[in-house]
C-alpha cells in the first residue's frame, strides 16, 4: 500500500474522504437505526411491522429515481453547491420524519429524505474520483467508507437504546448536528468541479425512472397484492420500458446513460454482479432484528446488539481488502467471498426457537467482515475501466444500481417471508419457521450469484492495485 502522506498531500485530499464519509454516515445511520426500530414506530403509528416496509422502500426508490441526475447537476452547478444542498435537504427530511404523526407523513418525509441522499453520497463520491488519480482511488475511497462504517454500529444500538429510553422521533434528529458538520466541512474544503460540456438527457432520464419505478411497485406489490395479474403486467411493462430506453439510447446522441459503458467489460459484471448479490445481502439487516423482535420478543436493544458486531467487523475488513485484492485479484476474491456470504446466510437459518439468540453474534461478525470486502471489490472494479468522460454516467449508473438493488433485496426479503408465513400447513403457525426458511432461500440465492464473476478476467483491477502492491 502506497505511502498515505503522498496520497493526502493537500488540505482538499486529507479532508474529502472525511466529507463523504459525513453524507454515507448519515445514511447507513438512518437506514440501521430504522431496521431496529420498526416495530415500534409501529405500535405508535397502530401500523403492523411486516407493513412498514413502505418507510423504507419509498426512501430507496426515491433514491434510485433521482441518483440518474446527480452527475449532470454536478456539471452544471459544481460539486460543492450540489453536495451542500443536498446535506441540507436530508437533514429537513429527517426533521420532518421525526415530526411525523402517522405513517403517511413519515413515507412522505423520507422521499424528502432521499432527495436530499440520492444526490448526496455520488456527488461526494464524484469529488473523489476527480480528485485522485486511478491508482490512489482505491485507499482514497477506503479512508472515506472506514469512518461511515460507524454509522452502521451506532445505528442499531444507538436506535434500541433511543427506542427503548427515548422515542422513535430521536433516531431522526440525530442526523441534525451531523448534517450541520458536513456543510461546515464541505463549504470550506469540498472542491467545486464543473463540466463544459454538459447535456441533459429529459427524455432518456423519464424512460429509465419509469422502468425503476415500475419494477420497484411491481416487487412491492408481490409481497402485499392478493391479486397477482396486475402486478405482473407492472412488472413486464417495466423490462418493456427499460427496452424502450436500450432503443432511445441507440439512438441520440448524449443519452443519460451510454450504451457504450456496457462495453467495458468490468462495468459490465461489476454492476450485475452488484445487483445481484445485494439482492441476498440487502435483506438480512432488516429480517435478523425483526425476527429478534417479532419471533424470539427480546427488546430493540437487544436486536441492536447483535446486530452491531456486522459493523465493527467490516472495519477489519476494509483494512484487509487492499492485501486480499493484491494476493488474489478480483475475480478470485469475489467469487470466493459471495460463496462465503451465501453461507453464513444460510447459518442463519440453523438455530432452533429454543437456541440462544447470542448464536447470531458469531455468524453476524464474521458477515460484516466479508460483506465489507465484497462491496470495495464490486465498486472499484465497476469503475476501474472507465474512461474519464463516462466516471460521471457510470458513477451515477452505479450508485442507482446498488439502490435498486437495495430496494429489490429487502422487498425480496419481505416477499420470501410472506409466503412462508402465509403456508400454515408448512409453520403450524410458526412465525420463526418462516424467518429461518426465509434465511436458507435468501442464503441460496446469493451463494449462485458468485457465478456472475465468473466473467471477470484473473488480471483486470490490476490498474486499481498496481500502486498498493
Amino acid at each position: 500500500m502506497p505511502d498515505s502522506s503522498k496520497i493526502f498531500d493537500t488540505p482538499t485530499k486529507r479532508i474529502l474522504p472525511f466529507i463523504l464519509a459525513t453524507a454515507i454516515f448519515m445514511q447507513m445511520l438512518d437506514s440501521t437505526i430504522l431496521n431496529t426500530s420498526l416495530p415500534s414506530i409501529a405500535a405508535d403509528l397502530h401500523e403492523s411491522p411486516l407493513d412498514m416496509q413502505n418507510t423504507i422502500i419509498s426512501y430507496v426508490l426515491t433514491l434510485a429515481l433521482f441518483m440518474p441526475v446527480s452527475g449532470f447537476l454536478a456539471d452544471k452547478f459544481g460539486t460543492k453547491k450540489v453536495f451542500i444542498f443536498s446535506i441540507v435537504v436530508f437533514s429537513l427530511g429527517s426533521l420532518f420524519c421525526a415530526a411525523s404523526q402517522n405513517l403517511s407523513q413519515l413515507v412522505i418525509s423520507r422521499v424528502v429524505q432521499g432527495l436530499g441522499g440520492s444526490l448526496m453520497t455520488p456527488v461526494g463520491r464524484l469529488a473523489l474520483i476527480r480528485t485522485y488519480d486511478r491508482n490512489e482511488l482505491l485507499p482514497a475511497l477506503n479512508y472515506a467508507i472506514v469512518p461511515a462504517l460507524i454509522g452502521p454500529v451506532l445505528g442499531p444500538l444507538v436506535g434500541g437504546y433511543m427506542v427503548d429510553y427515548l422515542s422513535w422521533h430521536w433516531i431522526f434528529l440525530i442526523n441534525i448536528p451531523i448534517g450541520l458538520i458536513g456543510i461546515f466541512l464541505s463549504l470550506k474544503y469540498m472542491p467545486d468541479y464543473k463540466s463544459e460540456e454538459i447535456s441533459f438527457d429529459l427524455k432518456g432520464f423519464l424512460i429509465f425512472a419509469s422502468a425503476s419505478l415500475l419494477l420497484s411497485v411491481a416487487l412491492e406489490l408481490f409481497g402485499t397484492s392478493a391479486h397477482t395479474t396486475p402486478v405482473l403486467l407492472i412488472f413486464v411493462l417495466g423490462f418493456l420500458m427499460i427496452y424502450y430506453y436500450y432503443r432511445h439510447a441507440s439512438k441520440t446522441a448524449d443519452p443519460i446513460f451510454p450504451l457504450n459503458l456496457f462495453q467495458v467489460r468490468t462495468f459490465r459484471v461489476g454492476v450485475l454482479g452488484n445487483l445481484a448479490t445485494r439482492l441476498g445481502i440487502s435483506s438480512v439487516p432488516l429480517l435478523l432484528p425483526l425476527m429478534i423482535q417479532i419471533a424470539y420478543g427480546q427488546s430493540a436493544v437487544i436486536s441492536g446488539w447483535i446486530v452491531a458486531p456486522m459493523a465493527l467487523t467490516a472495519m477489519f475488513g476494509k483494512s484487509s481488502v487492499i492485501r486480499i485484492l493484491n494476493r488474489f485479484g478480483y475475480r478470485k476474491t469475489l467469487m470466493i467471498n459471495t460463496f462465503i456470504i451465501g453461507i453464513l446466510i444460510c447459518c442463519m437459518g440453523i438455530p432452533g426457537i429454543n437456541t440462544s439468540i447470542w448464536w447470531f453474534l458469531p455468524i453476524i461478525a464474521v458477515l460484516g467482515f466479508f460483506n465489507s470486502i465484497q462491496f470495495t471489490s464490486m465498486n472499484t472494479i465497476s469503475l476501474a475501466d472507465l474512461r474519464n468522460s463516462h466516471t460521471s454516467s457510470g458513477n451515477s449508473l452505479l450508485a442507482v444500481n446498488q439502490q435498486l438493488a437495495i430496494g429489490f433485496g429487502i422487498a425480496f426479503g419481505l416477499i420470501v417471508l410472506k409466503i412462508f408465513e402465509g403456508n400454515t400447513a408448512l409453520m403450524h403457525g410458526n412465525p420463526h419457521l418462516a424467518f429461518r426458511y426465509t434465511f436458507i432461500v435468501v442464503g441460496l440465492l446469493t451463494i449462485l450469484s458468485g457465478f456472475v464473476f465468473r466473467r471477470l478476467h484473473s488480471r483486470d483491477g490490476e490498474n486499481m492495485r498496481s500502486a498498493h502492491g
